[in-house]
């Protein structure tokens, strides 16, 4: 089934916010920008927040006006601050080491990522860890892939508990936009998981499609 132009635009508009914490960067994600950007698409991105960046950026790609690796510095989101605030934060020798010991060891679960949160490098960058190890590793791109790995593995226990937590209660209508919107990220990750992750997701679907009883009472009055 062909997805709605909405959920495609929702879909861009995550890849052109998340771009510094993806694998190949803009090479990876200006060709699905080019590649899925529909007029109705575009006219969808339009109306979201930032989204009228997203389309002159795919405009200036589509043009030849900018490189299919690289975006104009003013159409860099979140202001270009990204790519500021961690890449110029040194490692030391220590760091380097402790960090590529950690990256070597990881394994694909809670508790690689437990252990990977634990490294001093790692905890000294608070919540940005993602980002900033990502900057830090554009010096080492002999790591960049396995980096990759533990990027992904962290969205996807990330995804399971925001979908796990999410069916344990009643989805309003704002809710199930934004589940409809993120669905292509929840079928990119849950499958990781195996048939656990598949059933998840087949219940992320059902729930998307049940209907919100009225929340109205017999006098046509809205309950508290």
């Amino acid at each position: 089934m062909k997805a709605k132009a909405s959920t495609v635009a929702q879909k861009l508009l995550n890849l052109y916010r998340q771009e510094h914490v993806i694998f190949g960067g803009w090479a990876a994600v200006n060709r699905v920008f080019v590649d899925e950007a529909t007029d109705d698409v575009i006219h969808e991105l339009r109306n979201l927040p930032t989204g009228k960046n997203l389309v002159r950026h795919i405009e200036n790609l589509r043009s030849g006006k900018t490189p299919m690796d690289s975006i104009e510095r003013e159409l860099l989101p979140y202001d270009g601050l990204m790519d500021e605030t961690v890449a110029t934060v040194p490692l030391t020798a220590a760091e380097w080491a402790e960090l590529e010991s950690g990256i070597d060891a990881f394994t694909t679960d809670q508790n690689g990522l437990d252990e990977i949160q634990q490294l001093n490098v790692v905890k000294k960058f608070g919540d940005q860890w993602l980002v900033a190890i990502r900057a830090a590793l554009n010096a080492r791109p002999d790591l960049l892939e396995k980096w990759s790995v533990i990027n992904k593995t962290y969205r996807a226990y990330y995804l399971w508990k925001v979908a796990s937590d999410m069916l344990t209660q009643p989805l309003s209508e704002r809710a199930r936009a934004q589940l409809q919107a993120d669905m292509p990220e929840y079928e990119t990750y849950l499958p990781m998981f195996g048939d656990a992750g598949n059933e998840l997701l087949e219940k992320l679907r059902s729930f998307i499609s049940t209907t919100i009883p009225d929340e109205t009472n017999d006098d046509g009055v809205e309950s508290i």
